[in-house]
């Protein structure tokens, strides 16, 4: 009787969720990296054809034009145009981030952080610190797992127009926000992405 009972003590212990245990990042990982194609085709070293402008509306003010460039990128940390290595750019790890290479990096630490609803779509969240200062916040939609949002350094990154090549997604359209008065001063679209083996010739890393 005894041992029954102890026995069926420890099966509700194995059982039983632990009070304020977090919760494990790796299926929501899985679900975003899946989405896009996969572990293995992330952009890592590529080619990438941008327009913007800053400003508080989709199109640019009066007399005001677009900027366009072509960049070559190697995640995480290197960015060249016109040949000349941008050095120290938080950009770059905004590049990182919408790759997601960010989140399958062995520096990175990852943590469930709280569901929230952007323009109308419910999105899961994860929280990626170690690889990069300050910490990111990512949120997922949750129907199709592509990145919908991204809040760091006081902004908010919003994501659209997903398109493909050679087996990944990207968002071609990004929209950045500042998050005090939720106001855009940024808009961006990625018009040609091309994955390139290796580094072109004349690109020197400082």
């Amino acid at each position: 009787m005894i041992t029954r009972l102890c026995l069926l003590l420890l099966a509700t212990v194995l059982i039983t969720p632990v009070q304020g245990q977090t919760p494990d990042p790796k299926p929501a990982i899985e679900k975003a990296v899946s989405a896009v194609g996969g572990k293995e085709k992330l952009l890592k070293i590529f080619r990438m054809k941008e327009v913007f402008h800053f400003g508080s509306t989709p199109e640019p003010a009066a007399g005001k034009k677009r900027s366009t460039r072509e960049s070559v990128l190697e995640m995480p940390g290197w960015w060249w145009i016109n040949k000349k290595e941008r050095a120290v750019e938080p950009a770059k790890d905004d590049v990182w981030a919408w790759t997601l290479g960010i989140l399958v990096d062995e520096k990175s630490k990852i943590e469930v952080i709280p569901d929230l609803t952007d323009e109308g779509k419910p999105c899961f969240g994860l929280k990626v610190s170690g690889s990069v200062t300050p910490a990111m916040s990512f949120y997922f939609d949750q129907q199709t797992s592509l990145l919908k949002r991204l809040d760091w350094r006081g902004d908010i990154y919003r994501f659209s127009e997903w398109k493909e090549h050679d087996g990944v997604k990207y968002a071609s359209k990004t929209i950045i926000l500042k998050a005090k008065d939720n106001k855009p001063w940024f808009f961006h679209e990625v018009l040609e992405v091309e994955r390139l083996a290796q580094l072109p010739a004349g690109l020197a890393k400082p």
